[in-house]
């Protein structure tokens, strides 16, 4: 599939603003890298909300008077009406303007923050956070749809590896930032320091960002709409959920079937439809296969890992949250590293996107080894790993987010950009559910019998008291979590191998004059 060049914006005329940027500057808008600064802002805002609560636990727990299920919503809310939300997000932006749909999100994360301070009952809190997924949906496909419209090919990958910098950035911050606030102020700061961020958004937005849309929209897919809500809903509930529930409850069963199936009248309904939100056509394309297994293996392996590594940190050295998210920053740090500093839009220039995605996602995979085979030591050998995963993620993810993005038409940079936001959260969901079933399966195989059914480290600890039988559970413990970042980096290598073979094939097809 053959893309267009990039929009620099909206011209002169009035109407819907026209995707071309016939009349634009080389290498794009003239205020560009202000825009992408600007949009950089609100994705980072977004994603640090992400992680930002889980430091503020015992605060709720005592202030609110917040049950365990209470705690799990009130993070969980957000995720997953933002994951749910993504897909339909991205057509909203393509179809009314990626402008417009900025400043709606951007003022209804404010909102939603402002509510999520002033909560007085965990209710409240449950239900601010869910507004706040709302607007977190529609600013993380518009902000990466407005970087395709204002940056030409030649910056567009440098563009990109900043944007998804940022996103690395505002996952590892999140603790310390909440860490850092609650220990000056009370729980409802680490939601009304969002407020600032947001009024500055909208001044800059409404100021810079030019006005873009799908000049041929089309009347609006209302059932397709509703079937994917529901779906993905469905679907992402299912997988953030299982994990604490348990893959064979019916809590899970029910959500995980009724979500496929309405996935599948989904896809069949946009192949009959005159104006489908997501052209199913788009599965057929090499390039845009071989990206999207990319985007799903690589964030299945991180998230999965990262996961892990938190609990390693936690039970095994007995770090605090803080500690713990303080010991992983290095992976975020070096993704930061390798985007800042252009190394990575530089790498992909001279040796294209499928070399770069195969091999970045090796020495991801190579990272994910080298933490489970040291693990057991120092800090050391894991800060090697850390950083060995930060540069092949570095490297791969703005690839891959590049060859999704332009695989689809720029008049359908929201569509793209919804896709990319809804295989990355897949991905996460699915690596921390496959590889922490991997590490309880091991971990129980292990256990000595006088732990009993045990399910966790600390149940399996306080089953026992004998010397020996103390230092089992833990060699079982640290067993299931190698082998849970082992099978994570067998699935980002064959992952990087599957898209770097499908993109070339797509590359030298299109070449020949053929298909994509």
């Amino acid at each position: 599939m053959v893309t267009t060049d990039p929009a620099t914006g909206a011209g002169p005329a009035p109407g819907p603003a026209p995707d071309s940027a016939a009349a634009g500057p080389p290498g794009g808008h003239p205020a560009r890298w202000a825009i992408l600064a600007v949009v950089c802002l609100a994705e980072l805002v977004v994603v640090l909300d992400n992680t930002v609560l889980n430091v503020a636990i015992p605060s709720l727990t005592g202030e609110l008077g917040a049950s365990t299920a209470d705690i799990q919503w009130m993070i969980n809310a957000y995720a997953l009406v933002q994951a749910g939300l993504l897909l339909a997000a991205g057509n909203a932006a393509d179809r009314y303007g990626r402008k417009r749909m900025l400043l709606a999100g951007l003022a209804l994360f404010g909102a939603g923050s402002l509510a999520a301070g002033l909560a007085s009952s965990s209710a409240q809190l449950i239900a601010a956070r869910a507004g706040m997924g709302v607007g977190a949906a529609l600013l993380l496909t518009t902000t990466l749809a407005v970087v395709m419209q204002v940056f030409d090919a030649s910056e567009r990958p440098k563009a990109i590896g900043l944007w998804g910098a940022v996103n690395a950035l505002g996952f590892a911050s999140g603790p310390v930032v909440g860490g850092l606030v609650l220990s000056h102020y009370w729980w409802g700061a680490i939601f009304l320091i969002n407020i600032p961020v947001v009024l500055i958004g909208l001044v800059a937005v409404a100021v810079l960002v030019p006005e873009s849309r799908d000049p041929r929209g089309g009347r609006l897919d209302l059932p397709g709409l509703v079937l994917s809500v529901t779906g993905m809903t469905c679907a992402v509930y299912a997988v953030i959920t299982g994990p604490e529930e348990g893959w064979g409850s019916p809590r899970i069963l029910v959500p995980a079937v009724l979500g496929a199936a309405v996935l599948a009248v989904f896809l069949r309904w946009e192949r009959r439809t005159e104006h489908p939100m997501l052209d199913p056509a788009l599965f057929r394309s090499r390039r845009f296969t071989g990206a999207v297994t990319g985007v799903v293996l690589i964030t299945f392996g991180s998230g999965g890992a990262l996961y892990l590594l938190t609990q390693q940190f936690q039970f095994v050295r007995g770090d605090s949250p803080l500690q713990a998210g303080l010991a992983v920053a290095p992976f975020a740090l070096t993704v930061v590293l390798v985007n800042f500093t252009g190394a990575s839009a530089r790498l992909i220039a001279r040796f294209g996107l499928p070399v770069m995605i195969a091999s970045g996602m090796a020495v991801m995979a190579a990272g994910l080894a080298v933490v489970a085979l040291v693990g057991d030591g120092g800090y050391g050998g894991i800060l090697f790993g850390l950083v060995l995963m930060g540069a092949g993620c570095g490297c791969a993810n703005p690839a891959i987010a590049e060859a999704v993005m332009s695989s689809i038409p720029k008049e359908k940079a929201g569509a793209g950009a919804g896709v990319n936001g809804t295989l990355t959260e897949m991905g996460a969901g699915l690596g921390v559910a496959v590889l922490g079933a991997v590490l309880a399966s091991r971990f129980a195989a292990l256990l000595p019998d006088s732990a009993g059914a045990a399910q966790s480290l600390p149940a399996a600890l306080a089953q026992v008291s004998r010397e020996a039988d103390l230092a089992a559970v833990a060699e079982a413990f640290a067993s299931g979590l190698r082998t849970g970042q082992l099978a994570g980096a067998a699935a980002v290598l064959a992952g990087g191998c599957a898209a770097g073979l499908l993109l070339g094939r797509a590359g030298r097809s299109a070449g020949k004059g053929g298909r994509a």
